[in-house]
């Protein structure tokens, strides 16, 4: 056995030794941070009623010491208000150490339909103006807050709302509430639209790890309150890629399914039709009166979609708030629960979190709610990812973003020149039977690093096309969003289409952590050497390329257009690094497959699932290109 694994056999069962040791000092840690917030907070739980009758189960945090008033700071949320009882306490309070340490009235709710609380739940439940229901979210947002503030002992009469993912999504929904003592809310990683570009669907193309994962836990039904946490499926592997594609088609879905209600919905509305239309919220964002603190992650791999629309929905649809962005180098929920100095081997060269919670989040509320000085907080806080540095700007996109196209090239070069009239074409074979992987070593759910990952393992496949630059001669970064505009044909009648784009290091990069002598098996002098990284990835399901609501056929061999918007990036390619795109139209099990002919794709079996070949025209008559934006400071 070699000396590295020697090493890593000892460290194994030496830290095996230690486990129960550890466990114990966990558990010693978590007792004394539960016993700090029990010194300074009492704690009350109460079922607040609403309009309709139902009563939300809400547990209420107030400061022990009485000598002054205190803000609220609410969170509403589906994912269990725990601990429950008046005597057990959490290990923290707030979104960070210094609004526990500051003094907040925090208030956390089971929404209506949820865990403790009374009511149906709908998934993001349409706002009335689009349901015609009595009650919405909006509202439960309303008569709680009203509630609060003749209830909770203590109280200075402003309220703020903030809130991850789903509880972001209640956020952003408790915008909408118009209590005039909501001052300001933070909504992070918000959910926004279900079926565009969140969490479920990009473009169409089910995310369906992420998606079924989640909805046969979440989604399984509660009859009547409860405080237990529905179980998750036990797929027998952590292979995800041989685990779907086992499962033959997503139709085989349902046969885990059963009683899961909202995901026999979503396999039944194939389109943007009115179920989804319903479901996205930002129609209804107008004329928003608290301050807004969006708050969102370049490496989110649930929500970034939902913080940029949310952002730019409130800037075009109501001017006069008070809206400003965060864009940090986070994955999803990283900038409450990491240190954000890093996603896998990619480094950020600082603890990214910790300033922006002390710097940006804490001084918003302290503001809003406490009447603190002014944060001077940016129209947009946005890191500039590659260069890795924070930037103020006063607007987002920057406006000095210049258009610019990075067109495909014969022989798989990229450049920002328009390719020669004879520029020809690319071709390969895509078969559902072997897809690409969308990470190398593929888990069973959705890792979060796959958002940076290596993609050399994708490059190498002749079903993935790859096209770069020659290396940089000089730093260049690109803001906002990205425009792929393909021009393809494919012998089949549908197809996807997925571009990304990828940082390609020097072979001789050094990672700046790197030392002499760190890791005993890891003594590589470049780790990082030659490195793909991936900067953005996102897919056009091809028969939705004109209209999502009204899907259409390819043609069989007739050149067609596909052009969409990807998520906004702002990352510098280095001097000497090289940019590359890579096309392709599996990445499995990511996105569900395509079976590449024109069908209800929900209803497919696995015999529908035919091999095609799809072209990628380069020449002067179709420019295949990805519309970026080239940033430069002055």
């Amino acid at each position: 056995m070699p000396l590295p694994r020697l090493l890593r056999a000892a460290v194994l069962f030496a830290a095996a030794l230690l486990a129960p040791t550890l466990d114990l000092r966990a558990q010693r840690s978590a007792e004394k941070t539960e016993a700090t917030v029990r010194e300074q907070y009492t704690k009350r739980e109460v079922r607040i009623p609403m309009r309709d009758g139902a009563h939300l189960f809400t547990a209420i945090y107030t400061p022990r010491d009485k000598s002054r008033t205190y803000p609220i700071l609410l969170q509403r949320t589906p994912y269990s208000i725990h601990p429950y009882g008046e005597e057990a306490f959490p290990a923290h309070l707030g979104p960070s150490a210094r609004f526990q340490q500051e003094g907040f009235i925090f208030v956390y709710q089971d929404v209506r339909g949820r865990m403790m609380s009374e009511g149906e739940f709908v998934n993001m439940r349409p706002q009335r103006a689009v349901s015609g229901a009595a009650v919405d979210e909006s509202t439960d947002t309303y008569d709680t807050i009203a509630w609060l503030l003749e209830h909770a002992a203590s109280n200075n009469g402003r309220v703020g709302q903030w809130g991850i993912s789903y509880p972001g999504f209640y956020s952003a929904v408790g915008l909408l509430s118009g209590h005039p003592a909501l001052k300001a809310v933070s909504p992070q990683a918000p959910i926004v639209d279900w079926f565009q570009g969140d969490d479920f669907h990009r473009n169409g193309a089910l995310w369906l790890p992420h998606a079924f994962n989640f909805m046969t836990s979440f989604g399984k039904p509660r009859p009547v309150p409860t405080k237990a946490w529905p179980s998750t499926l036990d797929h027998g592997t952590s292979d995800g890629y041989e685990w779907f594609l086992r499962l033959g088609s997503t139709a085989a879905t349902r046969q885990f399914t059963k009683d899961i209600a909202f995901w026999n919905e979503m396999m039944d509305h194939p389109t943007y039709d009115a179920f989804w239309q319903a479901r996205n919220l930002r129609p209804q964002l107008k004329d928003v009166r608290p301050a807004v603190l969006t708050v969102g992650g370049w490496f989110d791999a649930e929500n970034i979609y939902g913080a940029l629309q949310v952002f730019q929905t409130i800037a075009r649809q109501s001017p006069a708030t008070d809206s400003r962005l965060v864009m940090g180098p986070w994955f999803h929920g990283g900038w409450e629960r990491s240190k954000g100095d890093h996603l896998g081997p990619v480094q950020f060269g600082s603890a990214t979190s910790d300033w922006f919670q002390s710097e940006v989040l804490f001084p918003f509320f302290m503001h809003h709610l406490k009447g603190a000085k002014e944060a001077n907080l940016a129209r947009a806080t946005v890191f500039e990812t590659g260069a890795n540095r924070w930037h103020k700007l006063d607007a987002w996109p920057p406006r000095r973003a210049e258009p610019r196209a990075l067109y495909l090239q014969p022989r798989g070069k990229l450049a920002f020149t328009a390719p020669p009239p004879e520029g020809g074409s690319d071709a390969f074979v895509s078969d559902p039977a072997k897809p690409v992987p969308f990470i190398e070593q593929v888990a069973i759910g959705m890792p979060r690093e796959y958002m940076s990952a290596d993609q050399r393992f994708a490059g190498r496949r002749t079903d993935v096309l790859v096209f770069q630059t020659e290396p940089l001669r000089e730093d260049l970064t690109l803001a906002g969003p990205l425009r792929p505009e393909l021009f393809v044909a494919t012998t089949g009648t549908d197809a996807d289409w997925v571009v990304k784009l990828i940082d390609v290091y020097p072979d001789d990069f050094r990672n700046p952590d790197f030392r002499e002598g760190g890791d005993p098996w890891d003594r590589t002098p470049n780790p990082m050497g030659g490195y793909q990284q991936l900067v953005r990835g996102e897919v056009m399901r091809g028969k939705f390329r004109d209209s999502l609501e009204k899907p259409a056929p390819f043609v069989p061999g007739q050149p067609t257009r596909v052009a969409w918007s990807m998520n906004d990036v702002f990352h510098t390619f280095k001097k000497g690094h090289r940019v590359m795109v890579q096309v392709q139209s599996t990445w499995f099990p990511l996105m569900d497959r395509n079976p590449q002919v024109f069908m209800n794709i929900n209803e497919a079996q696995p015999a529908d699932y035919q091999k095609a070949t799809h072209t990628v025209f380069h020449d002067a008559a179709r420019p295949s290109h990805l519309g970026v934006g080239v940033y430069a400071e002055k």
